[in-house]
């Protein structure tokens, strides 16, 4: 029935690093799903439900042969269909730095989910200032295209995120970088290739 190859094997060690941070049982919104490798090992492994959120026919294709649920939406038009609180859990893994709407989304994210788990390529990598300082935009496996070809709309760094989540009344649970499957705790600015952040609304908010 399964017609992809590996639909069970484990995610990436940045994706199971991530996946700690989801606790057992939640309700959890994938927005940005893929293939929905992520959200398949979540409900497996960690015995949570919920949906998906993706756009490309393919990887709703996939989903479905994971057996995850999804909905076929742009992120762009929004989150209005989910009311307040209607997940524990709202992961936007490798999705910001795509959306034209970035902010509204991560406020929708704090909205809709109890918890939100932001995860994108840290634009302040050392290896990316460096290409900078050579005169080159970074081309790397987090940052794989070329300039004249990537889907990213915008880069940011841990500090960008820190002060977007401040702007927007967002209260930072836990942060850190990532560098092939490490958390970077110390100096994660500048030493790790992803960034990852686990947001709420703040109480006063």
């Amino acid at each position: 029935m399964n017609s992809l190859p590996g639909l069970n094997l484990p995610p990436s060690a940045d994706l199971l690093s991530i996946a700690r941070l989801v606790p057992h049982g939640a309700r959890v919104l994938d927005l940005g799903c893929g293939t929905g490798e992520l959200l398949a090992y979540l409900m497996r492994e960690r015995g949570c439900s919920g949906y998906g959120v993706e756009i490309n026919d393919a990887n709703v294709q996939a989903c479905v042969a994971r057996g995850v649920n999804v909905i076929q939406l742009n992120l762009d038009e929004g989150l209005s269909l989910f009311g307040d609180h209607s997940f524990d859990v709202v992961l936007q893994i490798d999705t910001l730095q795509h959306l034209r709407n970035a902010e509204v989304m991560l406020r929708e994210t704090a909205r809709v989910g109890r918890l939100g788990i932001v995860a994108f390529p840290n634009f302040g990598h050392w290896p990316n200032r460096l290409a900078v300082l050579r005169g080159r935009m970074p081309v790397t496996k987090v940052l794989p295209y070329q300039w004249y070809d990537t889907p990213n709309i915008r880069v940011g760094t841990l500090q960008d995120f820190e002060a977007l989540a401040l702007q927007n009344k967002l209260e930072i649970m836990d942060q850190f970088g990532l560098q092939d499957g490490r958390e970077i705790r110390f100096w994660p600015n500048a030493l790790a290739s992803r960034a990852v952040f686990k947001v709420q609304r703040a109480p006063s908010a």
